[in-house]
């Protein structure tokens, strides 16, 4: 394995009240007590909270309160934190539709106006709250679906590939100039779009579970370029 390469943390929400109560109507639910738990026990026994550049999170709230109670020690203030509606879930039940960005505002006032860009057309090529309509990009098909997890194993390689350059510039210094970088990368999200984000149909992680993986360009092209995956670290190093 390379050193220099990021490692992609792929993150289950921890336990959201509609997964103890089944009430599927409730819109955009947060954690229970034990998700709570569950998202804090997650930060403490994470390998390597000094190795991550980045959390990019769903802006579901039961994703956003997984990402602060795990990784709010690394994300003052909400920097180096992303909202990206790429990872938000499949289906458009009232559970799996998230919320206004007026009400995230309300729910997590510390952020910065930066965080919210994201879901505002600043950083991606998002339209406002149309995200929250699971329409055009965000259309609960099966080929939306996995259109959408394309374009965010894409922005993981960019980010990536960004990290290795920048990785590069500080071995050129010197030893004596070099400052440690951090390059790793974690991705809070939701059951059903990380099978699709993965390409693996098997995956079913528990609350609060996470995998780690790599993002590689694969030898099959995808009409724009080689096809990114997300490779698994074990399987990865063991080729």
């Amino acid at each position: 394995m390379s050193p220099n390469k990021s490692k992609i943390f792929l993150i289950r929400h921890a336990e959201s009240v509609h997964n103890v109560t089944k009430d599927f109507n409730l819109r955009d639910p947060g954690l229970t007590q034990f998700g709570h738990e569950q998202a804090a026990s997650l930060g403490a026994s994470f390998p390597d909270l000094s190795s991550v550049a980045v959390v990019i999170s769903s802006p579901l709230t039961r994703a956003i309160e997984t990402t602060l109670d795990a990784f709010g020690s690394i994300l003052p203030g909400g920097n180096n934190l992303i909202l990206n509606p790429y990872l938000q879930e499949r289906s458009d039940l009232p559970c799996d539709t998230g919320s206004p960005i007026s009400v995230l505002k309300e729910r997590f006032p510390s952020f910065p106006d930066v965080i919210w860009s994201s879901l505002t057309g600043n950083t991606f090529p998002l339209d406002g709250d149309n995200w929250l309509e699971k329409r055009g990009n965000y259309a609960v098909d099966d080929e939306k679906i996995a259109k959408r997890a394309e374009k965010v194993r894409k922005i993981l390689w960019n980010m990536a590939q960004n990290s290795l350059q920048a990785q590069k510039e500080e071995d050129e210094k010197g030893e004596d100039k070099r400052e440690g970088l951090k390059r790793d990368i974690v991705v809070v999200t939701h059951g059903v779009f990380m099978k699709f984000l993965t390409e693996d149909e098997t995956i079913d992680l528990p609350k609060a579970g996470w995998k780690e993986y790599y993002v590689e360009e694969a030898d099959k092209f995808d009409g724009k370029g080689k096809k990114i995956v997300l490779a698994p670290v074990a399987l990865a190093e063991d080729s």
